[in-house]
């Protein structure tokens, strides 16, 4: 797979997020799991995200059981800052919590070493500089290479890079999900650092695969995402069906189309479509060496336009806790 530059790491053109190895999207399969790992990195993926959340250390774990032999073939990276405490989920990025972490990443891991670490998100009862202060302690113990930010404003981006330096921001971005256009883009461009869209695919909804949330276990987070309720979901169907159409004169699936056109904004943004099934993985691989002409790119991106996608990415308790722009 081609290469690119994130920050000061090198990696595939394509990363594998890990996630759904674990929770979210259905029941994990360990055997499956395994084996779309393994073929990740057979076919040129150098990048894999977890995070100490995902099936509360079960990803970690997994990783970890798995690819022990591997360690050299791939950049890893993980995440902290986001507990369980008494049966909820927690922002915890205290400099106390960090290190607890970290220690237990690097357990879980089985790595002497974690590539890049983020912060999952920030801490709105911590300063960023403390959260960020407390990463870089573990820099220079050598046991995480670099620092990330998740899910975070330009503002706080800015007085985490004056703490110490941020090699990578992650942050939702799809076609219909375009918020770090805004001001993250430029404050990366001109401050040095790499970024990581998560959710490219737009949480399979982009694939064309989620149709009937009916078939969708209760549990499945999407049941509670407003764009896939009501008759939100149904006038963002009726967008998915143009998009299909481009695919389709581009003779590639609709998941394709949707990683070329995040691939297509910057020659440096590194997506991270996620996925537990090989088939998916060999997928999305493809994406990286498609020519779509910048005429279809375009129409992709009018139709998934703001104006055009109905509904908040996630339900109004979880908005609140983002660390959004401010206007």
């Amino acid at each position: 797979m081609k290469q690119r530059q994130l920050g000061e790491l090198r990696v595939s053109a394509l990363g594998l997020g890990c996630m759904s190895m674990s929770q979210s999207y259905g029941e994990a399969n360990r055997q499956e799991s395994e084996r779309t790992l393994h073929r990740a990195l057979d076919i040129g993926y150098t990048f894999l995200d977890t995070a100490s959340l995902y099936g509360m250390g079960h990803n970690e774990t997994l990783i970890g059981e798995v690819l022990p032999t591997r360690r050299n073939e791939f950049i890893l990276a993980s995440k902290c800052g986001i507990v369980n405490k008494d049966g909820a989920r927690v922002v915890d990025c205290s400099p106390e919590n960090i290190k607890k972490t970290c220690e237990e990443s690097l357990r879980r891991l089985n790595t002497d070493v974690i590539d890049l670490y983020y912060l999952h998100r920030r801490d709105f009862n911590v300063p960023i500089e403390d959260s960020v202060g407390a990463l870089a302690d573990f820099v220079k113990s050598g046991k995480i290479r670099y620092i990330g930010l998740s899910e975070c404003s330009s503002s706080t981006i800015r007085r985490a890079h004056r703490e110490h330096p941020i090699c990578a921001v992650q942050s939702e971005y799809s076609l219909w999900t375009r918020e770090p256009q805004d001001k993250v883009f430029d404050c990366c461009a001109e401050l040095g650092i790499g970024f990581v869209p998560f959710s490219p695919l737009g949480r399979a909804f982009l694939t064309g695969a989620v149709t009937d949330m009916s078939a969708l276990g209760a549990d499945d987070m999407r049941q509670t995402m407003p764009r896939f309720i009501g008759d939100n979901f149904q006038h963002n169907l009726g967008l998915l069906q143009q998009f299909e159409e481009i695919a389709r004169d581009n003779e590639c699936t609709p998941a394709q189309l949707a990683l070329a056109w995040v691939l297509a904004q910057d020659s440096n943004f590194v997506p991270i479509p996620g996925t537990k099934h090989v088939s998916y993985v060999e997928e999305n691989a493809a994406a990286a060496e498609l020519s779509i002409s910048d005429e279809d790119l375009q129409r992709a991106g009018e139709i998934f336009s703001r104006d055009n996608v109905l509904g908040d990415r996630y339900a109004e308790s979880h908005m609140i806790s983002l660390d959004l722009e401010e206007t």
